[in-house]
């Protein structure tokens, strides 16, 4: 079976009929259990149990289920981060699996109940399956989030957080394994921050052509490697921004940490006194996801971002 996804929409639903909860940042899983056997699968009916040997464990012992949910981790800042965990995605060896487990645990934010002692529940409307999950008093590395009845609040209060968004559903709605409904809505949000340009990347196949910046965060300790920033910039972009650079070049990369080789690779080095802004999704993170060029603040000076 395939998890029923969520349409993205532009405007949080308001009303009764609605109910919502937090967009989480994490690995998406269906979890069916057999006479205790607990198999996890992804979006791709792809068998990923063996991977999570901490969310292995049915905490209902025999209990027959199928849940839908997230499985997070949370990074040293504390929020869920879809790459604490990727380099968990893939590991297959039980001794780099358990030491990962034991290094960065995970969580199973379980948020919908689709069966449960041998009765399928996808027919049954949202609220009711929601009752019935919050009735099975799952704790600890199994936790069922909460839900809310004001989206704009927990709009605001997810995007005050750095948490990845929020998704609204009807109350109503049955569930509708592998369809991307109305029904349920997401929203993701994304933040304009102002960053420090410390090198740029030419148009594969050209020396001359910029098609990417390297940008970062002005510290105490000083400039840290936020990320490569490719979208946004087009032709007409890209010409103002060579023009900027032109007589800003160095020797040596101005980030005070190591840049990813993939990154560095073909980087030509700047003085770090160009700032721009980036639209970026969540915030909080080592590294800008899914950046996306806004624009250049002349207004700003670097020691202005302290």
């Amino acid at each position: 079976m395939r998890p029923m996804l969520a349409t993205k929409a532009t405007h949080v639903p308001t009303g009764e009929a609605w109910t919502h909860e937090v967009k989480w940042d994490g690995v998406r899983a269906l979890t069916d259990v057999r006479d205790g056997v607990v198999r996890m699968t992804s979006r791709n009916e792809n068998n990923i149990t063996v991977a999570w040997p901490e969310l292995s464990a049915s905490p209902l012992d025999g209990r027959d289920l199928l849940v839908d949910g997230e499985i997070i981790a949370l990074n040293d800042r504390g929020l869920p981060d879809f790459r604490t965990l990727q380099e968990r995605m893939h590991v297959r060896n039980p001794k780099t699996i358990a030491r990962l487990a034991d290094a960065v645990p995970a969580i199973y934010m379980v948020f919908d109940l689709l069966r449960l002692d041998g009765t399928d529940l996808t027919g049954e409307p949202l609220e009711r399956r929601r009752e019935l999950l919050t009735g099975l008093g799952l704790d600890g590395s199994w936790q069922v989030p909460a839900p809310y009845d004001d989206g704009a609040m927990l709009f605001d209060a997810t995007l005050q957080q750095g948490l990845e968004g929020i998704v609204s559903k009807r109350r109503a709605s049955t569930y509708r394994p592998g369809e991307r409904s109305a029904h349920w809505l997401k929203f993701a949000h994304r933040h304009r921050l102002s960053y420090v340009v410390g090198g740029w990347r030419p148009q594969e196949g050209t020396s001359d052509r910029l098609a990417a910046l390297l940008v970062g965060e002005p510290t105490p300790d000083g400039l840290i490697y936020r990320g490569r920033v490719g979208s946004g910039i087009g032709p007409k972009q890209g010409a103002v921004l060579t023009e900027l650079v032109a007589a800003l070049g160095r020797a040596d990369s101005p980030f005070a940490d190591e840049v990813p080789r993939v990154d560095a690779q073909g980087t030509r080095w700047l003085e770090p006194v160009l700032v721009v802004d980036i639209d970026t999704h969540g915030r909080g993170y080592d590294r800008l996801r899914q950046p996306s060029f806004q624009g250049v603040r002349a207004d700003l000076a670097p020691e202005d971002l302290l």
